[in-house]
């Protein structure tokens, strides 16, 4: 009978044995993708924060632009004779 119970014993250890180690491997997983993911997100943020960067100069550009179009209109329509051909 003893040694009965010292089989059924080392099974459950050998079960509890192999549960933890898919435990550790399931947790290893986990882990790792959680590291892709963070990652990713600074990679993410980075390639954001350049393009961000990129187009707001272009945005300031094309405002600079747009204002002193709006100098040269304003500057036409309130002095029409430079159009008019003499």
């Amino acid at each position: 009978m003893a040694r009965a119970g010292g089989i059924t014993n080392a099974v459950n250890v050998g079960i509890a044995v192999q549960a933890d180690w898919e435990n550790r491997e399931f947790i290893s997983h986990v882990s790792l993708n959680v590291r892709r993911l963070f990652d990713f997100l600074v990679q993410f943020e980075s390639t954001t924060k350049n393009k961000l960067s990129s187009l707001n100069e272009k945005l300031d550009t094309l405002e600079r632009r747009l204002e002193m179009l709006e100098v040269q209109v304003s500057n036409a329509t309130s002095n029409p004779a430079l159009f008019t051909s003499t």
